[in-house]
């Protein structure tokens, strides 16, 4: 059964506009045909959760990594639906356009019969062209940006493996820290362990702590929520600290870092920056966490074994 020409010129833009999304796609390769990097992130993640229970709490490098990684993910699967809802848009583009403007080519060109059809018809022609363009520039924009997050989220995914894998290959050095500072259990009124307890003491005996500190966080499922982290902060409210408190949370952080292997320190956040001594390596940066506070600006964290 023969197609009407309405119908047929439908599938015919439809096609026109496609086209050029799916040739490109083909070679290189659409976000929706790629490998989705989520499954192989939670793989990782529940690894990752299990070395931190290993090594006594969260290990900073591989919560990095993961943040970074989620995010790039979340970034990819926003990409696909905004490819699957362009996909749609171009045939509904296609559907409507037809259906509400019926043309006939041969008239348009010979612009016999009616003049003002024709020339409405060739404006319409015109107009459609201009949409043409458009989404072929929305596809591609979208595709470029698509493959770019999956690249950037392979990355990270990889990252984290690589990140996983170091730190099963240093397991004796780590459990040889482990032991040499043994396990503890809070003790005392405060809910601390008597190791947090002594950092924290000693902070305070060389430290001035103008804006108070923060340790025990009743149901906070990492060291707080186990009494084997402080906060020692440096502004208040949840401002950037001044540069005579930076200059103080910088050397509180390096006297940390000096007394750790004596104190039993694990790790130390501060300045967006973490120490984790199981991972190695000195400081590194960490992820945007969103906030003053959230990124170690206005305090120092330490965390003990």
């Amino acid at each position: 059964m023969r197609r009407s020409r309405p119908a047929a010129l439908v599938v015919l833009l439809a096609a026109l506009l496609l086209t050029p999304f799916l040739s490109a796609g083909a070679a290189a390769v659409p976000a929706a045909a790629k490998p989705d990097p989520e499954a192989e992130l939670r793989r990782l993640t529940r690894e990752a959760d299990r070395l931190d229970k290993a090594y006594r709490g969260q290990v900073q490098s591989l919560e990095d990594i993961r943040v970074r990684a989620g995010k790039a993910t979340t970034s990819v699967k926003s990409l696909r639906r905004s490819l699957a809802a362009a996909r749609a848009d171009v045939v509904r583009f296609a559907q409507t356009s037809y259906m509400s403007v019926p043309l006939d080519g041969d008239n348009l060109l010979s612009f016999q019969g009616d003049v003002s059809a024709a020339l409405g018809g060739a404006a319409t022609m015109s107009y459609l062209a201009g949409l043409r363009a458009n989404q072929l520039s929305r596809f591609q924009d979208l595709i470029d940006k698509a493959e770019k997050a999956e690249k950037t989220a392979d990355e990270k995914v990889a990252a984290l493996k690589a990140d996983i894998a170091k730190l099963k290959k240093d397991r004796v050095r780590i459990e040889g820290l482990l032991a040499k500072y043994g396990f503890e259990t809070p003790s005392g009124s405060d809910g601390l362990t008597p190791r947090m307890v002594t950092v924290r003491n000693e902070v305070l005996r060389n430290f001035p702590m103008p804006y108070s500190y923060g340790c025990l966080r009743s149901g906070d499922p990492g060291d707080h929520g186990s009494g084997r982290a402080c906060d020692f902060m440096m502004s208040g409210g949840g401002r950037m600290p001044s540069p005579a408190d930076k200059e103080r949370g910088d050397r509180l952080a390096q006297w940390v870092i000096d007394n750790g292997p004596r104190l039993g320190v694990m790790y130390l956040i501060w300045q967006q920056r973490y120490y984790d001594v199981r991972s190695g390596g000195g400081w590194r940066m960490m992820s945007d966490r969103g906030g003053v506070t959230a990124n170690h600006y206005d305090h120092v964290h330490v965390s003990v074994f």
